[in-house]
């Protein structure tokens, strides 16, 4: 990633934390940012890249309305992926794990933190419960992507793809239609209200045709 791409990044950090730090002094936020845009630029990733954690930030301000923290969302998401191995299962549980020494020691308070760490766990699940804008931001804006038009869609899945080239062909298509398979039987893919207005409809088509290639192939 380039400095230019690294620089709006580091200072929608640096506004979040201190923001959720609520006026109170703290270490520079400055390195945090700079660790994480490390870890979102490993060599391993081709979805999971800092383009994905440029996306999820912009879908969270388009949703911020919603949330009851969007601040403590935005760190969330900052987390979210940031430990990243497409071979693992337990991404997100180190993430979330990173999450809390991280912001701890960056003076976040610790209901903030708390929050934060749930908000990553939740990303396991993409289920929130009814209520929880918090966590309906955050899967909602992680889940975006499903909605896009039909290139950038075709360029996700060729992305998850390629971070999952150490699996054989047959492996790799039984498992992603089964993920898919999975998403199309939720009531709901989205939870706020935008989402389920414009994204629902356009993701459902974007899955069942992923899915019908698959089965083709």
């Amino acid at each position: 990633m380039t400095d230019s791409a690294q620089s709006p990044l580091r200072i929608r950090w640096q506004e979040s934390l201190v923001a959720v730090r609520g006026g109170a002094g703290g270490p520079d936020p400055l390195p945090y940012a700079d660790n994480l845009l490390a870890r979102w630029a490993e060599p391993q990733r081709r979805y999971h890249t800092t383009a994905h954690l440029t996306a999820v930030l912009d879908r969270i301000d388009t949703l911020a309305g919603h949330a009851s923290d969007p601040d403590v969302v935005r760190l969330a998401a900052w987390f979210h992926d940031a430990v990243y191995r497409p071979d693992r299962s337990e991404n997100e549980e180190r993430s979330a794990v990173l999450a809390e020494r991280a912001l701890g020691e960056a003076g976040v308070p610790e209901d903030a933190t708390a929050e934060v760490v749930r908000l990553v766990r939740l990303t396991v699940t993409h289920d929130p419960a009814d209520g929880d804008t918090n966590g309906e931001v955050l899967c909602d804006a992680d889940l975006a992507v499903l909605a896009s038009g039909p290139k950038d869609y075709a360029e996700y899945a060729a992305q998850v793809r390629e971070e999952y080239a150490f699996v054989p062909d047959e492996a790799f298509r039984e498992g992603r239609a089964a993920v898919l398979r999975q998403l199309l039987g939720l009531p709901r893919l989205f939870r706020t209200p935008l989402g389920i207005a414009e994204w629902e409809p356009r993701a459902r088509q974007n899955l069942m045709t992923e899915l019908e290639l698959l089965s083709g192939m």
